[in-house]
C-alpha cells in the first residue's frame, strides 16, 4: 500500500472506534475490555502469520524491545486514556493527545537525529489549535477541580507514553522486525500487562455475551487493533513518527463527521475553523520534503 492509503486506513478506522467503544461500556470493566481486545488481536495476527508461513521467532533481546513496545503502546497508554476519561470529556482528552505531534517531533530529533523543520512546528501548531477549536466548548466548560486536574495529568502521561511507544516502534521497524509478527507479540505482551493491572486492582474478569459487546470487541480487535496498528506502524516506519503522528489530528475530524451522521452533532463556527486548521496542518506536515 502507498503512504496515503495507510494514512487513510489508520484515520478512518481509529476515527470510527470512538463510537464503537461506547458499546464496550457496561458490565465489563474498561481495563478488562482492553485486555480482551489486544489478546484477541494478538491471536488473529499470530494465526494469520502462521497461515502465511511466517515465523514468529525472535531473539531474546528482540523480545525485550517488543515487550517494551507492547507495554507502552498497548498497555500503559490505553490504561491512561481510559482512566483520564473518568474525569475529563473525550474531547478534552483528544486535545491533550494531539500534543503527540510535538512530542514525536522532539523525540525523533533526540533519538534519531532527525532535524526539526520550521514547517513541522507550524503544522503541529495548526493541528493542535484546530483540535482545540473543534472541542472549544468542552474546553470552556473545564472548571479546574481536583478531579479534572487528575484527569489532565493522566491524559498528559498517556500522551507521553504513547510518544515513547512510537519511538520504540520506530527503532524496532528500523531493525528490520516484520510489522505483522512484531505487532502480534507486542499486543500479546500489552494484553498480559493490562490483565495484570486488572487483577492487581481487583477488577472482575467478566465477559459479556451480548451481540453488541461481542461485535464491537471483534471490530476493535480486527480493525481497530490488528489492521489499524499494522497500517500505522508501517506508515511510521516509512515517513517517521513525527509525520505519522498527524493521525492524532485527523482522527477527531473523522469522529466529528461520524457523530454528525449518527448522533446529530451540530457544527458551530469554531468547528468549521478547527477542521480548516487541522486539514491545513496535516497538508503542511505530509507534503514532500
Amino acid at each position: 500500500m502507498n503512504n496515503f492509503t495507510l494514512y487513510l486506513i489508520t484515520t478512518l478506522i481509529w476515527g470510527s472506534t470512538w463510537l464503537v467503544i461506547k458499546f464496550q461500556l457496561g458490565q465489563v470493566p474498561p481495563v478488562v475490555s482492553v485486555a480482551w481486545r489486544f489478546a484477541l488481536a494478538a491471536l488473529m495476527l499470530a494465526a494469520y502469520a502462521l497461515a502465511r508461513g511466517r515465523t514468529l521467532r525472535f531473539t531474546r533481546r528482540d523480545h525485550g524491545w517488543i515487550a517494551l513496545q507492547g507495554l507502552l503502546l498497548f498497555g500503559v497508554n490505553y490504561i491512561g486514556v481510559y482512566l483520564s476519561e473518568q474525569y475529563l470529556t473525550s474531547g478534552l482528552v483528544a486535545v491533550v493527545f494531539s500534543l503527540v505531534v510535538f512530542l514525536n517531533t522532539l523525540g525523533m530529533r533526540v533519538c534519531f537525529g532527525l532535524p526539526i523543520r520550521p514547517a513541522a512546528i507550524v503544522a503541529a501548531t495548526l493541528g493542535v489549535a484546530g483540535v482545540a477549536l473543534i472541542f472549544g466548548r468542552e474546553l470552556l466548560a473545564v472548571s479546574g477541580e481536583d478531579n479534572e486536574l487528575r484527569g489532565l495529568l493522566m491524559a498528559l502521561g498517556a500522551t507521553l507514553v504513547a510518544s515513547l511507544g512510537n519511538l520504540v516502534a520506530t527503532r524496532n521497524y528500523r531493525r528490520g522486525m516484520p510489522v505483522l509478527q512484531l505487532n502480534a507479540w507486542s499486543m500479546f505482551y500489552g494484553a498480559l500487562f493490562v490483565l495484570g493491572i486488572a487483577l492487581a486492582s481487583h477488577r472482575p474478569l467478566l465477559f459479556e455475551l451480548s451481540w453488541t459487546y461481542v461485535a464491537s470487541l471483534l471490530y476493535l480487535a480486527l480493525f481497530g487493533s490488528a489492521l489499524a496498528f499494522g497500517a500505522y506502524l508501517t506508515l511510521m516506519g516509512r515517513i517517521g513518527a513525527d509525520r505519522a503522528a498527524y493521525t492524532a489530528v485527523a482522527i477527531p475530524i473523522v469522529a466529528l463527521l461520524l457523530s454528525t451522521l449518527f448522533e446529530q452533532l451540530r457544527w458551530h463556527v469554531e468547528t468549521f475553523l478547527g477542521v480548516t486548521a487541522c486539514v491545513s496542518g496535516i497538508a503542511l506536515a505530509l507534503r514532500r520534503r
